[in-house]
């Protein structure tokens, strides 16, 4: 039979009797909501913006066709991105309700 040592001595690992958070669960769930509201604001100016530029060029008031085109590509991707920062969030929720206790 094989022993492995430890390369790192127990001495150096601090042991903490109690760990206390630093910030409460509710003001931490708080701050969480206010990050995903203030994204989805983004989100949205970001699409108002292109909906702005793209009605701005039907209707003649916007020669540089560029813009507009760089605007809704921003748009896209930043809606694409938020779409695929929503499934990652879902599938991490539902693997850690898969989990056992």
């Amino acid at each position: 039979m094989k022993t492995i040592m430890n390369p790192v001595p127990n001495s150096i690992i601090p042991v903490s009797q109690e760990v206390k958070p630093k910030i409460s669960p509710g003001k931490a769930q708080a701050n969480f909501a206010d990050s995903l509201k203030s994204a989805m604001n983004d989100v949205n100016k970001a699409q108002i913006a292109s909906d702005r530029k793209t009605e701005e060029l039907v209707n003649g008031k916007v020669d540089d066709l560029h813009d507009v085109m760089i605007t809704a590509q921003k748009a896209s991707i930043t809606l694409d991105t938020t779409v695929q920062i929503q499934r990652k969030a879902i599938d991490a929720y539902n693997e850690i309700m898969r989990m056992q206790v």
